[in-house]
């Protein structure tokens, strides 16, 4: 089951890539490669604790966000907010690939997908 999860997370990610060609901006191609790995600075919180950590870890890489930024994107006719919230919907789809999930407060090893990494002890 998890290679099914795998492969539909792979097309969310290629039909998000694919829909950025759709827009109508001018970027080098670094910046594309900035801005998809640009989420996870969000990692930056778990130098404070690990709930904040979760907390702006699973801002950045919920799904429902990106959704919301793409829509107000639409709405707004504005590409750049659109290119924004596809870029953070193709990135979760890609670290979902990775086995990366959403963050539970215990840490950043224990997602939604189950434990990630080596166990402690072992």
């Amino acid at each position: 089951m998890k290679n099914v999860l795998r492969i539909e997370e792979l097309a969310m990610t290629a039909i998000s890539l694919f829909a950025l060609s759709l827009l109508n901006i001018d970027l080098s191609w670094w910046v594309y490669v900035l801005v998809f790995f640009a989420p996870d600075i969000s990692m930056l919180g778990y130098l404070i604790n690990n709930k904040a950590g979760a907390i702006s870890y699973n801002i950045f890489h919920h799904k429902a966000v990106a959704c919301c930024v793409i829509a107000i994107g639409m709405i707004w006719h504005n590409d750049y907010t659109a290119f924004a919230g596809l870029m953070l919907f193709a990135h979760a789809s890609f670290d979902r690939i990775m086995g990366y999930g959403l963050k539970y407060y215990t840490g950043f090893n224990d997602t939604h997908l189950g434990q990630i990494g080596r166990k402690q002890g072992k």
